[in-house]
């Protein structure tokens, strides 16, 4: 997907151009076939059921697929695919004990206006021999998304990188809602948010709060029941286009579900 060795382009414009993390292109996951035959089965029970913790994706591999996996494999898959499982449910980042934690914001608030809130998760992805990380942004009012960054790592710099893309492409919201995720509480991710010229407050799910981020998550339920588990996309790059072509169509579907939608454009919501 990205060629180190492009006379035109370097690599850093070739991920900026093609929504993926930088640190991604270097890092290659080392995980057996069977294990991610296991790893997708257990994406798709968590997604059909988001209150799935290690005991309820342990049972429904046996019960469904006929696959009997121990406790602790599941629990190490689990940490790989980002999964943590807390009530209510389980979430995609884990958190980081010695990071700084902020309070969760949106507790009783009415949305009434694009850019006041928005939120942002990191899912799964499966392909035909492996799988990447994708991250988005969604504005709670318009339900649009943002922006978005595949990898081939847990690591912040891609959800970073998205933020920053989302920002330079509609200015900062009045509050940017994340989970508690190692990724989010870490210091390169919450700099951005006492740099100077950054007018956003930081938001973070109250502990076992699945329902905190429930926009995102209906996007990612949309996402794999509409295009991820029906296409079967074989690497990265087919990955890439096929989520684009997705979005695109999503946010289109956004555009025009109401007369009165608000829609961004160069920085200033729209009435359609």
């Amino acid at each position: 997907m990205v060629e180190r060795q492009d006379a035109e382009y370097t690599v850093t414009e070739q991920c900026e151009l093609l929504g993926i993390s930088r640190s991604g292109v270097y890092y290659v996951p080392t995980v057996s076939e069977r294990k991610i035959e296991i790893m997708n089965y257990m994406d798709e029970i968590y997604t059909d059921a988001p209150t799935s913790g290690q005991r309820k994706i342990q049972t429904e591999l046996e019960k469904t697929y006929g696959i009997k996996a121990g406790r602790d494999l599941i629990r190490t898959l689990m940490r790989k695919m980002g999964l943590r499982a807390i009530h209510p449910g389980p979430r995609t980042t884990v958190p980081n004990a010695t990071h700084r934690k902020y309070p969760y914001l949106l507790r009783g608030v009415k949305v009434t206006h694009v850019n006041q809130e928005w939120s942002t998760d990191i899912t799964y992805i499966r392909l035909k021999h492996g799988f990447v990380y994708l991250t988005a942004i969604i504005d709670w009012y318009s339900r649009r998304i943002l922006a978005w960054r595949l990898s081939n790592s847990l690591s912040s710099d891609f959800c970073v990188d998205v933020l920053l893309e989302a920002v330079g492409k509609y200015g900062w919201p009045e509050v940017f809602n994340t989970d508690q995720g190692s990724q989010y509480t870490s210091e390169k991710f919450t700099k951005c948010f006492e740099d100077e010229g950054c007018t956003a407050k930081l938001s973070m799910d109250g502990k076992g709060r699945s329902l905190d981020n429930v926009y995102i998550e209906r996007f990612w339920r949309t996402l794999k029941y509409e295009d991820i588990y029906l296409k079967g996309y074989m690497d990265m790059k087919e990955c890439f286009k096929g989520i684009k072509a997705f979005i695109d169509r999503y946010n289109d579907r956004r555009r025009h579900s109401s007369l009165v939608l608000p829609v961004f454009l160069d920085k200033n919501p729209v009435i359609f």
